[in-house]
């Protein structure tokens, strides 16, 4: 049995920011990060568009908000000191038509309160010198959004924490967890008893546990937590990239106003750190919680999530929306018609498959998709039960903060 003081449970971009933050702030802690994959950050992490945003949408005094705001700051000042490339290149939030512009300036409040820097009301006119080929009638200019790959991020924080004694242990599930202080006739002694954590592979010990587990994350969180009352819903993002010879049309990050009736931002248009520009994402349903491709189906998740009182309260609620992503997926053309709507001038033939996503959105039980960052703890071990977007952004936040906990409970 192996023993160390703390195990972190994921190896994507949360889980290792929070084990550089606590080696960082305790050189002398024990920590292992045990993965299920073979490398780091092969799911959210390493499946996302690669934006680093600037903490625009999300409710002043939110998790995301703050952490948001806060990571923005660590990320950058941690890939200058590590020379990882990235690119502040701003992006313009755009509204099409009339019924949007209460809620265009709606969000330029919200990012005032949120504290970024050069916000700016763009008229038509200005949206045009800005992104010539955008179908406009006004927008916000976000300077403080930027570009970057964050698998490389990740890559970094395993290098350095490698190099500063973390154990990283691929290829291990975590199957259980032996936590005395969930148990409910907890004994005066039990804190200071170890947690016991088995994989497929070997069994541990430790003094304190976090889990970052992304996709899996109420899987986890249950294995210790029985009465959780979230559960993990995936959600896949398709993307189109734009050929070469069309690239123009995108000078860098093109955004519609969000709808208030969709939990998601909406297609949009991103160049990416490589060059590249990708069209989307759509939001559709996925019937395998890492399930990349259409195709891809798993009647265990599939069922877990239809079974699931609050995924059904979903359904209903987002029916016709979740029908259309549905339409869109599968009928190009209708995806096309939706690009058009922010980039008249694109057309089918200028697209070319790109990758997709699975993003792991939480919904209680109630049929509420969770809006913030939610973390569930104990004596001994905490969850991170859901860490959507922007959590590549306010990784380093999130990790400090995590730290600053596990160090409070040592």
């Amino acid at each position: 049995m192996k023993n160390f003081d703390i195990i972190i449970a994921g190896a994507g971009i949360v889980g290792l920011a929070t084990a550089y933050k606590l080696i960082e702030k305790k050189p002398e802690l024990k920590i292992c990060v045990i993965e299920k994959e073979d490398s780091v950050s092969k799911h959210q992490t390493g499946n996302n568009s690669g934006v680093i945003h600037s903490g625009i949408y999300y409710k002043p005094g939110s998790l995301k908000a703050t952490n948001c705001r806060r990571g923005y700051k660590m990320l950058l000042d941690f890939c200058d000191e590590n020379n990882i490339p990235y690119d502040i290149c701003g992006k313009v939030i755009i509204a099409t038509n009339e019924e949007e512009i209460p809620r265009l300036n709606n969000l330029y409040e919200r990012g005032k309160q949120n504290g970024l820097q050069g916000l700016k009301e763009l008229s038509a006119e200005e949206v045009k010198e800005i992104e010539p080929h955008v179908n406009g009638i006004k927008g916000i200019r976000v300077p403080e959004t930027g570009i970057i790959d964050y698998k490389v991020v990740s890559e970094k924080f395993a290098e350095l924490i490698k190099q500063k004694g973390v154990e990283i242990f691929f290829n291990e599930k975590l199957n259980f967890i032996k936590d005395e202080t969930s148990v409910s006739h907890l004994t005066s002694d039990a804190s200071q008893q170890n947690i016991e954590v088995i994989t497929n592979k070997d069994e541990y010990t430790c003094k304190l546990l976090i889990t970052c587990c992304g996709l899996q994350s109420d899987r986890v969180a249950k294995l210790n937590n029985k009465n959780l009352n979230i559960k993990i819903i995936p959600f896949r993002g398709e993307y189109y990239t734009i050929k070469k010879e069309k690239r123009y049309l995108c000078r860098n990050l093109i955004y519609p106003v969000p709808d208030p009736q969709f939990p998601f931002l909406g297609v949009h248009f991103t160049r990416m750190i490589n060059g590249k520009v990708e069209a989307g994402p759509n939001a559709v349903f996925a019937f395998k919680r890492e399930g990349y491709k259409k195709t891809d189906i798993n009647f265990g998740d599939l069922a877990d999530s239809l079974f699931w009182k609050g995924f059904l309260s979903v359904m209903m609620k987002y029916w016709k929306v979740g029908m259309g992503e549905f339409y869109r997926s599968y009928y190009k053309p209708a995806f096309v018609k939706a690009l058009q709507k922010l980039l008249p001038e694109i057309k089918g033939e200028d697209l070319e498959v790109g990758g997709a996503g699975i993003r792991a959105q939480a919904c209680d039980i109630k049929g509420n998709l969770v809006d913030d960052f939610l973390f569930v703890e104990n004596e001994k071990v905490i969850h991170v039960c859901n860490a959507p977007s922007p959590a590549a952004t306010s990784s380093l936040s999130i990790g400090d903060t995590l730290a600053e906990k596990i160090i409070g409970k040592l």
